[in-house]
């Protein structure tokens, strides 16, 4: 029941009520982030599969600018990223604009991280069951590694999280989540963790 109906319910108000109370952080940080940027945008978005693999776009703070070299290309990561922006994720700030993904329906308050759309062919049968839940801002693999965990071991923890959704697992992931943003624990300051598939391993696909 909680599953299917509260989690929902519970995720909307949630949501809802933090978007207003937090909405003077979100407007400083979204102005902070246009000047800091160079123009870039305070915003990034990107196609992700939710849940039944159904594609949406995730909205995040941008954190780092797009500057070229001589050749057009973009600079790497490493140089783009602004001195804000390592700040905006480091506090995790970054996340806060998903509230709307999941006031939306796209996603939920705790669930499975949303990957890159091109590996959805990639996903083993019971890799795949990761989308049998909507995605969202924190997760069972968030708690338990983050940053320092390969994804093989990730999709492990989101799986057992797709058995295991109560709202005592909701809630035990909620406290985790905020201890490890005081803490800054496990919070990266590279590439977007939404592009965290370099180590991506699928060896066990069938």
């Amino acid at each position: 029941m909680y599953k299917h109906f509260f989690k929902r319910f519970f995720d909307f108000w949630i949501s809802l009520i933090a978007l207003i109370c937090i909405s003077p952080i979100l407007l400083v940080v979204t102005i902070w982030l246009h000047f800091a940027n160079k123009g870039a945008g305070a915003f990034f978005t990107q196609n992700r599969p939710g849940k039944d693999a159904k594609i949406f776009k995730v909205i995040k703070f941008k954190t780092m600018t797009d500057e070229c070299d001589e050749n057009g290309e973009l600079l790497p990561d490493g140089e783009r990223l602004t001195k804000v922006g390592r700040f905006v994720r480091s506090t995790s700030l970054d996340e806060l604009p998903q509230l709307i993904n999941v006031l939306k329906g796209d996603m939920a308050l705790i669930g499975p991280r949303p990957l890159l759309v091109q590996y959805l062919p990639l996903y083993s049968k019971e890799q795949a069951r990761r989308h049998e839940v909507r995605p969202g801002i924190s997760g069972w693999a968030q708690v338990h590694g983050r940053n320092h965990c390969k994804l093989s071991q990730k999709f492990k923890y989101d799986v057992w999280y797709v058995d295991h959704c109560t709202l005592l697992t909701d809630l035990t992931i909620i406290w985790l989540t905020i201890k490890n943003v005081l803490k800054r624990s496990d919070v990266g300051e590279g590439a977007d963790d939404m592009q965290e598939v370099d180590d991506l391993n699928f060896s066990d696909r069938k």
